[in-house]
């Protein structure tokens, strides 16, 4: 039985002391200072876990057409997954100190490469540590093991179909849901992209509201709840999650299938990618 997205602390605590235990995945990263998520897993990580670095890992380098973290090709990704040690049978358990944030995208690349056997620690490092957890400093080295690629649980959305469904009205209706903070969407600060403000059309709907005051998931009647009063819960399949660079719209993704609605897929480029093409509108302030 695949397990669901999420796992507890003191669940984790149990099943690291089984024979054949989790591996754990440190997915620490800081957008504005690329460097200390890699400097922070070696000062202190879960006991055996390895570090899957965001923009090494679990992105391409930028180019001058896409976004900030674009998504590798299918089998480009599944070697840089086994590189970490995951392979064919391996049960995932990926974490941070971001309420999830940086984890799940490494929760849904592995369900887009059909590898199910993977959840996110609720409420990460703090939690871990609540629970009595403890830490090891330095570096743990992989044991690369071969990821085979198998169907896609999770789809994705590209630049052009936006086009047409959100901006020129054509084809499959979309639900296009930004998951910035209200200050990004609306284009009052941008902190880490050229050009500030949204897509036309898109919601804001911003992925911390998923997080309870404990950085942990809401319960999924609560999210069920949430997402119900953005409209989220009608034809989840046409639900299309960005953010700035495909990473936290994860995290979205993530908290609609805990609250059993599984079906939106990702926009990978998300806004980085939009603003490169200068003929893509922007739009600022609250969409009505």
């Amino acid at each position: 039985m695949n397990p669901g997205p999420l796992i507890s602390a003191t669940e984790l605590l149990t099943l690291c002391r089984d024979a054949d235990p989790p591996l754990l995945v440190d997915c620490r990263h800081q957008l504005d200072a690329p460097d200390a998520g890699e400097a922070a897993y070696r000062d202190g990580h879960l006991p055996g876990a390895v570090h899957a670095r965001l923009d090494r890992d679990l992105s391409d380098p930028p180019g001058p057409a896409t976004g900030r973290h674009p998504l590798p090709a299918r089998d480009a990704a599944a070697a840089r997954l086994g590189a970490l040690g995951i392979g064919e049978d391996t049960h995932v358990v990926g974490y941070d100190d971001l309420g999830g944030a940086m984890a799940a995208r490494l929760w849904w690349m592995l369900l887009w490469l059909g590898h199910t056997r993977v959840q996110v620690l609720d409420g990460g490092l703090r939690a871990w540590l609540e629970a009595g957890g403890g830490l090891e400093a330095g570096q743990v080295d992989p044991v690369p093991r071969e990821l085979p690629i198998r169907a896609p649980q999770l789809g994705t959305c590209d630049q052009q179909e936006i086009q047409r469904a959100v901006i020129r009205g054509q084809g499959q209706p979309l639900r296009l849901v930004d998951v910035r903070t209200g200050e990004r969407f609306q284009g009052i600060t941008e902190p880490l992209d050229p050009v500030a403000g949204h897509v036309p059309g898109a919601r804001n709907l911003p992925y911390t509201l998923a997080l309870d005051p404990e950085t942990r998931f809401r319960s999924p009647q609560e999210l069920r709840a949430l997402f119900s009063g953005h409209q989220l819960d009608q034809a989840p399949d046409q639900v299309v999650l960005m953010c700035g660079s495909g990473v936290s719209a994860c995290h979205t993704l993530l908290a609609m299938w805990q609250a059993g609605l599984s079906g939106a897929r990702l926009y990978p480029g998300s806004w980085s990618e939009w603003i490169r093409n200068p003929d893509n509108p922007v739009a600022t302030g609250e969409e009505i």
